[in-house]
Formats: structure tokens, sequence, C-alpha cells
């Protein structure tokens, strides 16, 4: 027997078919019976606990290129006697790594919360006796009872209902609860299965019995634990900075391998020059990488907490700006989620406000369960001023889908029903005209309502129809023939109304390059109606949940990539769409607040959820809106552009002048009969430059980067590194030339030289290449400037004072001194020219 429901949907069959497949009977299984499926089967479990060790998720970070190449730094650094090096590198690497594995608990949280939100009880028929048994112990066949706030512990039909409303917002994200009764639907998605109930949702009204058809991990509500406890792919920053420690580690063993055989093909291998090679690649590692993006991070979580956005993945924050595509969910995003009564309409469909003055005074008296829809009525329609008083009422049932209430005024009785529109036209024989004359409904009337509430219906209203009757005066009772005979007085309508800052956010979302599609459990009427009430371009394509099912995961990737209205989607539906734009190499955001969402949500680059959705939503998410509005998501996806800047204005800066420094060193090693540095001169070099740039993430970002999409591109970074590596090596090459040669200046000399050559480049640079305008256009941060001048000012200290001698450093003439004044000055002049073709602005649409 299996766990989960076959290829045709288990809510096409009914009560006695199900039954008959699941080898059970209404009064339910007996104990031997439910024993042998629960061994056989397993628990009723959404998802089995699968956490990770602490070292399973510290060993799986220390094997990424980065990581690895810093630890390797560490350790040579640690051999060669500098500790202080070794510890830094260390620490770095300890921190980052803490900061991932604690990252990592989110998703196994967000399941755990999940699991929290069902139930832990249920009524079960066994053995001929209803028994309260824990939820684990349901099988496939248990017959269950259900009430009014008891949540469905599995998926299954009813066999029966007395007034059943379900709340699946679970599965569909929408607030109106949803009839539930017995019998067998043509449905072809969930959300139009009045028969069929789902673990995870709940029952707010009326009373039924279930019979359960599948548990634990085969129910829908197990398929969205399922996507939440899968591992999700590498996010586009993570990507990226993957791609970064190949390139580094590519570029280390390269230039170390050259050095080597160079020198072993020269005069043979020493001590000196493995040190020297060694240094090299610790030269070329950016040991203040993870730190620099920790603050740079932690920086631009700090503005965007104070525009209303709360980062719980740091790194999220350059996926939130590398975003060109955002799927959200319709309710609660693009409307309030709330019903809201839009108004009162004749029978011909003009405003009345009769109608809607009608409707208020049956939700006013009307005893019984109150729905929504009252409460939507009794917040938007005022009192009537009349001193009405109740003689008697019929409440609501699912038989007969209307409640009527009997009024008295002194001597006046009326008798006003509200209920499903059709039905009430059904029982109408008169209609109120808007002067409040009361003539014979005929044909055509009958007619002109009957397309009205069809078109009223396709737009994504939901309506109520209201007719009344004068009763005798001596009338105290209602009997079922009073609801005949009605004067139709019209409808009153609902919807959830549209967010009026939705069209402005969106259109400021497009402007910044980043495409919103809405993906909805709803209707496609509904969703249309929203976005034509906002004006937002949508296009004409709609792919609907049913299509989805039907497309395989590439035809998907190509439909996804046009189409921007996506309807009638179920949770692991959404999710399919988010992981087919990220396979077309689309940054994917996915906006939502309940548990409907959370696969979605889990599968995005960067998953966002509000503050007031769901606990599930708010676990999977990366970013959390604290208001409900895409204008607040505009303002994180600007702040979090500003930090994807500054991030790759550290790493082109740190790849490229190590780069070229590494290079140059390198090719001179092959020529000159001395090493251009000594091993201590190198880390040192390239520690103070590291610390020159802890600037970095208090300066301002360019307004072009901030327009559009910023992804962490490895081709940019290296297309800056094969430009402005060279030039540097270029003028390198020229200070070796013109020390050796022209100066014939010693050892010491030479490497205290190159030394100021070196750094003074290296730091000034910041200043010209920090951004793509003419540098004296845009003034960098005093952070920046301070940490940039102060690291310079350091290193002359240390390279031309007596403090320099322990690092081989000696005092440089004056001419000497000159020159290299003369060659950092050309070295910026051509860096500012060149620049344009590092920093090359990217495609549009990118």
């Amino acid at each position: 027997m299996p766990q989960t429901a076959s290829e045709v949907p288990f809510w096409s069959r009914d009560a006695a078919a199900a039954c008959a497949e699941l080898q059970t009977r209404p009064e339910g299984l007996t104990s031997a019976e439910a024993a042998e499926r629960l061994s056989r089967l397993g628990p009723n479990r959404a998802v089995a606990a699968r956490r990770r060790s602490v070292v399973g998720k510290i060993a799986r970070r220390l094997v990424e290129p980065l990581i690895a190449i810093l630890l390797i730094a560490a350790a040579v650094s640690g051999a060669m006697g500098d500790w202080r090096s070794f510890v830094v590198i260390l620490g770095i690497v300890l921190v980052s790594t803490a900061l991932d594995v604690i990252q990592e608990e989110k998703a196994e949280n967000a399941v755990e919360a999940l699991q929290r939100s069902v139930a832990v009880t249920a009524r079960v028929r066994r053995d001929g006796r209803l028994l309260a048994l824990p939820v684990r112990d349901i099988v496939p066949g248990d017959v269950i009872r259900l009430a009014a706030g008891d949540l469905v512990p599995a998926d299954g039909v009813l066999l029966e209902s007395r007034g059943a409303l379900a709340d699946e917002a679970l599965l569909t994200g929408e607030p109106y609860p949803v009839e539930k009764r017995p019998g067998r639907s043509e449905a072809t998605g969930p959300a139009e299965a009045f028969n069929a109930v789902f673990a995870g949702t709940s029952l707010v009204a009326g009373e039924a019995v279930m019979l359960a058809v599948a548990t634990g991990g085969g129910t829908r509500f197990g398929a969205i634990a399922a996507a939440l406890a899968e591992r999700a792919a590498p996010s586009a920053f993570e990507r990226g900075l993957h791609a970064l420690g190949l390139l580094i580690l590519r570029l280390t063993g390269f230039l170390v391998l050259v050095v080597l055989l160079a020198r072993l093909a020269a005069a043979g291998l020493s001590l000196d020059t493995f040190l020297f090679a060694v240094a090299l690649a610790v030269g070329l590692t950016p040991e203040l990488l993870p730190m620099v993006l920790t603050v740079t991070l932690s920086r631009g979580a700090l503005r965007m907490a104070a525009r209303k956005v709360v980062v719980k993945r740091l790194s999220a924050i350059d996926d939130l700006g590398a975003m060109d595509v955002l799927c959200t969910d319709k309710t609660g995003t693009l409307t309030e989620a709330r019903i809201a009564l839009v108004g009162g309409f004749g029978p011909d469909g003009a405003p009345s406000r009769r109608a809607a003055a009608l409707a208020g005074l049956n939700s006013r008296f009307a005893t019984g369960l109150g729905s929504n829809l009252d409460a939507a009525i009794l917040a938007a329609v005022p009192a009537d001023p009349r001193a009405w008083a109740r003689c008697d009422d019929r409440p609501f049932d699912f038989t007969r889908r209307r409640a009527s209430v009997l009024l008295a005024d002194g001597a006046e009785r009326l008798m006003v029903t509200k209920g499903a529109p059709e039905d009430l036209l059904s029982l109408a024989t008169r209609l109120e005209r808007p002067d409040g004359a009361v003539v014979p409904l005929d044909e055509t009337a009958r007619a002109t309502a009957a397309a009205w509430i069809t078109a009223q219906g396709a737009a994504g209203f939901r309506l109520l129809g209201i007719g009344w009757r004068a009763m005798p005066e001596a009338t105290g009772r209602l009997a079922a023939e009073d609801e005949a005979d009605l004067v139709l007085a019209g409808f009153v309508a609902f919807l959830d109304p549209p967010k009026a800052s939705a069209a402005a956010a969106i259109g400021r979302l497009a402007a910044a390059g980043v495409r919103v599609k809405i993906v909805s459990g709803d209707a496609e009427p509904v969703v249309r109606h929203i976005v034509d009430a906002l004006g937002l371009p949508s296009g004409s394509a709609v792919l609907s949940g049913a299509e989805i099912a039907a497309t395989s995961d590439a035809a998907l990737a190509a439909r996804a990539e046009v189409v921007d209205l996506f309807v009638r989607v179920s949770p692991d539906q959404k999710a399919r769409i988010v992981r087919a734009l990220r396979r077309r190499g689309r940054v994917t955001g996915f906006l939502g607040d309940g548990i409907n969402d959370a696969p979605a949500i889990h599968a995005a680059d960067v998953g966002l959820s509000v503050s007031g959705g769901s606990d599930v939503a708010r676990q999977a998410a990366d970013v959390i809106l604290l208001a409900p509005d895409l204008g607040v998501l505009a303002d994180g996806v600007a702040e979090g552009r500003r930090t994807c800047a500054n991030i790759m204005k550290y790493v082109r800066m740190v790849t490229s002048s190590n780069f070229g420094n590494m290079l140059s060193m390198a090719l001179a090693s092959l020529v000159l009969p001395f090493l251009p540095l000594a091993p201590l001169q190198i880390l040192l070099n390239n520690l103070l430059y590291d610390l020159s740039e802890i600037g970095i993430p208090f300066d301002a970002a360019d307004p072009s980067e901030v327009e559009r999409p910023a992804r962490f591109e490895m081709r940019d970074v290296l297309r800056f590194t094969l430009v402005m590596g060279p030039l540097s090596s270029l003028f390198d090459a020229a200070t070796f030339a013109l020390l050796h040669f022209g100066f014939a200046a010693d050892v010491a000399v030479f490497r205290t030289a190159w030394f100021v050559e070196s750094i003074a480049t290296q730091i000034l640079v910041i200043f010209i290449i920090r951004t793509a305008r003419p540098a004296w256009s845009a003034r960098p941060h005093p952070v920046l400037a301070a940490t940039s001048l102060g690291a310079l000012a350091v290193a002359l200290l240390f390279a031309l004072s007596p403090l320099g001698g322990f690092a081989g450093f000696v005092p440089l003439p004056p001419a000497i001194l000159a020159t290299i004044a003369a060659i950092c000055c050309l070295y910026l002049i051509l860096a500012e020219a060149l620049k344009r073709l590092a920093i090359r602005p990217a495609p549009a649409g990118r």
C-alpha cells in the first residue's frame, strides 16, 4: 500500500472507492491493522530529523578553495616564524567558519518550526471506538473526526461534513476559508478539491470525518518539509567566492611553479629560493578577505536595518544587490492580505448603498458562527439609524448557503437574507430599483444579474446576494418556506484590496533592473484583477499550475524567463519556478509570508519574508522585511548594491595588486642575481596593503553601480586583473631596470626602493580605481582615506627609518626617492586612463 497518492489525485475518487483502495471502512481500522501499517510505512512525521554534526559542517567548509588557501598560508606563516600573520589568518578563518556553521542551522530550524505547526493528537476511530491518539501513530486508512479549531493531521477525503470550513492558507496563501463536503471532485489541483483536506491546514468551522489517504512524507505538507530539509544550491555570492578561490589557487600554483623551475634550472634549489616561492604564495592570498567581507556586509546590514530590512544571512546582502528577478506571492505583498468590502451593487451592477445597508443589518443581527465576510461588512457599513430589533433568525448552513434574520421596528417586520448570489437570484421574484420601487424580476433582468455575477467572479471578486421580504406584523418566527418570493436588493462584493504603494514600488524595482514575477496559488482572474488594478506590466502570457505539472524542467526554464504571471501553483511548483530561473542564470529572490511559500523561499538565491509571516517562512528566509511593502524591499536592494560594489572594489584591488606584484617578483627572480624582496618583506607588503583597505566598507558606491544588478562576476574580476595587474608589473619592471642598471643599487637599497614603489603604487591607486568616474569627481570616505594613507605612512616609516632594520631596509638616496615619486605619478596617470577598460559597465539587462 503506497504512502503517497497515486498518479490519479486521491480526491478524484469518492469515499467508497477510497475506502476500498485503502482496505478500510468508515468504522476505521483495528489496532492490529494500524500497527502493521505503522511498522511498514513509518510514523506520521513530515520529515525525519537530519541534523549534521558540527564536525561535519566544519569539515565541509574547510575544503573550500579560498579557506584551504588561507589555512595553507597560515601554516606557512607559522613555519617561517611570522606568528602575527599566523594568528590573524587563523582567527579570520575560524570566525568565518563559525558564522557559516551557525547559518546552516537556519534550514534545520525551519524544519523544526514546521513540525511544531502540526497537530499533536487527533481523534481516531480504532476498534470501533473514538480514541485520542498521537498524530505520529496515524496511518493511511484511519478514520479521523475533526471539529472547528482542529489541525488536519494527514491528507485525506471527507466521509462526512457538517458546515465544514477549512483554512488552506498553507497551500494557497489565500485568506478565504474553503467549504469542504463529501463527494467526488474533478479538480486538477488541491486548491479546487472541495472533498479533500490536507495536513497542516485547519478546520475553522463545522465538523467533519475524514479518511486518511497519505501520511508523513507522502503528504503535501511533507513535501514542503522535505524541500526545507534539502541543502539549498549555492547562491550567486557563494558561487562567486568559490570561483575566486579557484582563480587565486591557479595563479598561485602557476607563479610558484615558474619560480621554482627557473631557479632550479639556473642555480639549483636553496632554502632562500624555497622561502621566496612560499612567500609568493602567501603574498597572493587575500588574508583579510573574510574580515573585509564580514565588516562590509555587517555595515550594510546596519544600514539596511535602518530601512526596515533585517538580514539573517550576511552574504544575502550581496545576493540582494545582484538580484535581477523577484518572484512574489500576491497576498500580503501586492495586496493587504485581508478581506475588505468593496461596496454594494444593485441587481444591474450599479453602485447601491441600499444593498450594503441591508447586508449590514443581516451581519449585525445574525447568530451562529460569524465569518470574515461578516467582519468586513460590519467594519465598512455604518449602523442603521432605525431602531431595529431581532425577532428570529435562520443561521447560515452549507445546505441552504444563506442566512436570514427577522427584524422588527415597531409594527414593521422585515426579513433580510444574505447568501450565495446564484441562490439569492433563484429565490427572488422581484427586484428593488434605485428609486426604491419594487418591480417584477423578468427574464431580461434575471439574465443581466446572472451575467454580472459571472463577470465579477471572473474578475476576482467574492460576492454575496442580498434580498428582503416584508413579513406580516404578527410574524415572530422564521420558517424554511419564508425564504422565498424575495425582493432582490443586489449584491455586496469583497476583495483582498491591492496595496496603494505596490505599483510605485514595482516601478522602482523595474527601473533598478529587477523584473517582478507574480507567483500565486489563486486563480488567473483574481491575479489579473490585481495586476490591472495596480497598472502593472505583465504581458499576456500566463502559466498555470496544471501546465507547469506537464512541463519538463528544461522547458519550464525557457517559459519562466518570459512569463510574469503564474497562477494556481502549489508550494513545490513555486520552488520549481525559482530553480528554473536560477538555471537560466538569473539571480532570483522570492518574497512570501506563508508556509506554502517556504520551499520557494528556501530555494531562492535570496529568500525574503515579512515580520508578520509564518514562523516557517521567517525561519527559511535570509532577509526579513519589517514592513510587508515592496517599497521597503526596493530600499534594501539599493543598500545591497552599495555593499556589493564595495566588496567588488576590494576583490578587484586585492587580486590585481597581489597578482601584479607577485608576477613582477617572479619574473624579476628569473633575471636578477638575487631575490627582489626577502620573504619577510613580501609578507609585510601584503599585510600593510590589506590593512590599507579596511576602510572600503565605509565608502560610497557610484550611482551606476546602484542602478543595475551587481553580480559577483569572475569575468569582471579577471578582466580587471589582466588589465591593471600587468600595468603594475610594467612599472615594477621599469623600477627594477632603473635601480639595477641605472643606479647600480646594492641588494639592500634595491629591496628597500622596490618595497617603497610597490606599496606606494598599490595604496595610492585605491583612490583611482575605487570609482569608474574620474577620481577627482568622487571623494573617498574619510575612513578609507585615513586607513589608506595611514598604512602608507607606516610602510614609509618602516622602509625609510631605522625602524625597518629588522626587515632588511636601509635609507634611500634622494635621487632614488625622486625617481620613485616620478614613477608613482606616471603610474597613477596611466591607471586613471586605463581603468575605463578594466571597469567595463555590465551589459544592459544582465
